[in-house]
């Protein structure tokens, strides 16, 4: 994928890469994303993303005709796969992120979906749909980090927005035509709020969230999961709960932060190997070296 190496040799904030250094893929120790897709709260975040993604009708119906999603064993690999590819994308090396953003874009060209409206037949790597599905997890990354207490300037949470571009690349949108900072993306959201509802497949998407279908072994987690839904569902924005039929108060948004910042605050106590995964652990680990050779340098300057 030339096009993501051009853009990883273009960026404004790359890291140096002296002769041997490592490859830190699309992002790296100086990014924001780095410092934000750590955390273990940011788990909410991508329940958020799904809950949004499901109000473009055409992003819904194409998943639902094209995936098992009532099947345990289909959804959760679904699921499985879903997340390994935000892990590479996020830390992975350049190599790594061709492959699978190859593997996505191809296995996406292969796919179409029925409008349910009008009986057009669409393509489901149509770019509209794209942007949508990568704009629901952009918005959900920076909303979780900066109610649950992840520090983020105005300027950092800006710099977030851009490097996603990146990712967006990845699954064959162009840069130029995604939202580079927030503003970008409140006017985008605003532009696409009169052609966003929830269909009967995104209503049965949130029932199913309440009660997922998961492999027997993991049974026990569905106890977990109307509380962890009932939080993702209350983040959301307040016009996005009232298309799901739910009431959009003011106080669910107080209450959905102050729960977002215990459960952050509640995580910093759990010792460092056993809150992040190997790969953001790796990524604090350089994070830190980085921060302490910068503090170096302005010394022996």
């Amino acid at each position: 994928m030339g096009e993501v190496r051009e853009l990883e040799r273009s960026r404004e904030q790359a890291p140096a890469r002296a002769q041997g250094a490592s490859d830190y893929g699309l992002f790296g120790p100086d990014s924001v994303t780095w410092r934000v897709m750590s955390e273990p709260v940011m788990m909410i975040s991508g329940l958020r993303a799904l809950l949004l993604q499901a109000l473009h009708p055409r992003s819904m119906w194409g998943t639902a005709q094209n995936s098992e999603l009532m099947d345990p064993q289909s959804a959760w690999q679904r699921l499985i796969r879903t997340v390994d590819f935000v892990r590479i994308r996020t830390y992975g090396t350049l190599e790594e992120v061709e492959r699978v953003g190859r593997r996505v874009r191809t296995m996406h060209a292969k796919l179409e979906g029925l409008d349910l409206r009008t009986g057009e037949v669409f393509r489901i790597d149509d770019p509209e749909n794209l942007l949508w599905v990568h704009m629901g997890e952009v918005d959900s990354y920076l909303d979780i980090a900066r109610r649950s207490g992840i520090v983020l300037s105005d300027e950092e949470a800006d710099r977030f927005v851009d490097e996603q571009r990146r990712a967006a690349q990845v699954v064959g949108l162009d840069p130029a035509d995604v939202p580079a900072s927030v503003a970008e993306m409140r006017e985008y959201y605003a532009m696409m709020r009169p052609k966003i509802w929830a269909c009967r497949e995104a209503k049965e998407g949130l029932r199913r969230m309440l009660n997922p279908p998961v492999p027997r072994m993991l049974t026990p987690l569905k106890l977990a999961a109307p509380a962890v839904t009932a939080l993702a569902v209350s983040t959301l924005p307040r016009w996005a709960r009232r298309m799901y039929g739910l009431p959009g108060l003011p106080t669910s948004d107080l209450a959905a932060t102050l729960t977002l910042q215990a459960l952050h605050r509640g995580s910093r106590v759990i010792p460092a190997q056993l809150r992040y995964s190997p790969d953001a652990r790796r990524a604090q680990q350089i994070m830190r070296e980085r921060a302490q050779s910068h503090e170096r340098l302005e010394i022996a300057s």
